[in-house]
C-alpha cells in the first residue's frame, strides 16, 4: 500500500485508502484498522480527491469532538 504521497503505509497502523469508485467515477474513502478490517467508509462521494483528502483532514480533526448518545 502507499499513501497519496507514495510513500509505504505501515500495516500496524490505522490508515485510510482513497478510491474512484468504478461505477460512478467519483472518489470514496475507507479507513482501515491495523488488523485490515474496516473501521469507517465516507459517506459523500467527491468529484475530485482534494475534495475527498479534505473530507479524510476534517475527520482526523475530530478527534476531540464529544461523544452523545441518543
Amino acid at each position: 500500500w502507499r499513501d497519496s504521497k507514495g510513500q509505504a503505509v505501515d500495516q500496524e497502523q490505522y490508515h485510510y485508502l482513497v478510491y474512484l469508485e468504478p461505477g460512478s467515477n467519483l472518489w470514496c474513502w475507507t479507513l482501515y484498522n491495523p488488523l485490515g478490517r474496516m473501521a469507517a467508509q465516507s459517506v459523500e462521494k467527491y468529484y475530485n480527491t482534494a475534495d475527498c483528502l479534505a473530507a479524510i483532514d476534517a475527520v482526523k480533526s475530530s478527534g476531540s469532538a464529544p461523544v452523545r448518545e441518543r
